[in-house]
């Protein structure tokens, strides 16, 4: 199924799109995927930061996000031509399996003893490939929906495989339970991950080839040089969308922020926090953390097309960035566990609300052509202002965690984020 345009102007909801077999398959494609991305993520995390084995402090954290996050940040501009280029069919196939791949070496890396640089090269490939998934499912999703339907079906999709990727989290914690919390237990964790990879291409493997675009390839000839201009197409084509540069504007404001409230959280976590009835420290904790935040994903799916209907992108976006400065002074600052479990709730679902607005900004108002090397350029900025404010909070953090100041930079950060867009959103295209 492609865009529909003419008298087809029905908007889709959830029950309508799920009829259509190719938006089903692209969505199991994502919810596999998505489940193999919280279990590694999830069994990677206890065997770097929670492992009796091992220690971690927060310059080793933030290394861990750097390594992860950075190198990627290089590469994904590069993959977006490669999406605008490939049969996104193809892509999806064969970058599942070659995570599979990087899954199973990292894994063995962890139950080996490994870590440092090789250790996390191996998570930054998994990540990476990772990423590119991701970017693929989003050029894709406009291909399978109505125009007027994409907001509601990126949502519906994104946000629901933000909570499969929770519940492989949920998994994985688990499995470390079963397997045990050492490196060896570590690894037969984080292999389970694979199965996520493998089912997802081959629901991939099911759609018809050429159907998930691109369309028209807006590229040269030679396909080493259509790959080096990626960053600089995807940052034109960006720029000529005032809704696109101001959303990555909110966007990253938020990731600077919630950069640093994960950074504090994990400390707090794994370092100041003690149970509080029902309620757990330690990684049990960031478990129950991963829950609410589910639940908050989950709701800004339920909401977000409604709010967008209601009060237009502009008001939902800045309204996000306020509830999460809110959520992030009123419930953060306290620095006690049964708050900080709340505020995992409200800044998350605030977040996603924000992300699947200017996702529609992007998947509506980008051409196809250029679309996929849109959404790498949005993951690149995304990883590397994440990074940056993790490494600089590093700096300053106590082993502890407990560091006022940091939030309250990070309450800033959205408020300053919310006028940057509401002036980017005023630019005048030449």
């Amino acid at each position: 199924m492609t865009i529909s345009t003419g008298a087809e102007t029905a908007r889709q909801g959830p029950r309508e799109l799920l009829k259509d077999p190719d938006f089903r398959r692209l969505l199991f494609t994502r919810f596999a995927a998505s489940w193999g991305d919280g279990v590694f993520r999830a069994g990677l995390a206890g065997a770097v930061l929670f492992n009796p084995e091992r220690a971690a402090d927060p310059l080793a954290i933030a290394g861990g996000f750097a390594a992860l996050l950075l190198p990627y940040s290089v590469v994904g501009p590069f993959a977006g031509a490669l999406l605008d280029r490939w049969d996104r069919r193809r892509v999806l196939i064969f970058a599942n399996l070659l995570r599979g791949l990087a899954i199973v070496l990292a894994s063995a890396a962890v139950g080996l003893g490994f870590g440092g640089l090789g250790l996390f090269s191996l998570a930054l490939a998994a990540e990476g490939i990772s990423r590119f998934i991701g970017s693929g499912l989003s050029a894709s999703l406009p291909h399978v929906v109505r125009a007027e339907s994409v907001v509601t079906a990126n949502a519906f999709a994104t946000t629901l495989g933000s909570v499969i990727a929770v519940i492989g989290g949920g998994c994985a914690i688990g499995l470390r339970a079963l397997f045990g919390s050492n490196d060896v237990g570590s690894a037969e964790t984080t292999a389970f991950a694979v199965l996520g990879t493998l089912v997802s291409a081959f629901i991939a493997r099911g759609f018809a080839r050429g159907v998930l675009g691109p369309t028209v390839v807006d590229e040269p000839p030679n396909p080493v040089l259509a790959v080096a201009r990626g960053l600089a197409d995807g940052a034109r084509h960006a720029w000529r969308a005032p809704s696109v540069t101001a959303g990555f504007l909110a966007l990253f404001a938020h990731r600077a922020s919630f950069g640093v409230s994960l950074l504090v959280t994990v400390l707090l976590m794994r370092n100041y926090f003690t149970d509080h009835g029902l309620l757990r420290a330690g990684l049990p904790g960031l478990g129950q953390m991963a829950a609410l935040a589910g639940a908050g994903l989950l709701l800004a799916g339920l909401l977000t097309a409604r709010l967008i209907r209601k009060f237009g992108r502009v008001r939902a976006v800045l309204g996000s960035l306020v509830v999460a400065a809110i959520a992030q002074s009123a419930l953060g600052l306290p620095m006690v566990l049964p708050l900080a479990l709340l505020a995992s709730f409200v800044i998350t679902g605030a977040g996603q609300v924000l992300k699947l607005s200017v996702d529609s900004s992007i998947q509506l108002d980008v051409a196809d052509e250029a679309r996929g090397r849109v959404f790498a350029l949005y993951d690149t900025l995304f990883n590397i202002t994440q990074v940056a404010a993790v490494s600089l909070g590093a700096l300053v953090v106590p082993d502890d965690g407990r560091a006022p100041g940091l939030l309250i930079a990070a309450t800033v950060c959205y408020l300053v984020g919310g006028a940057g867009y509401l002036v980017a959103r005023r630019r005048v295209v030449r």
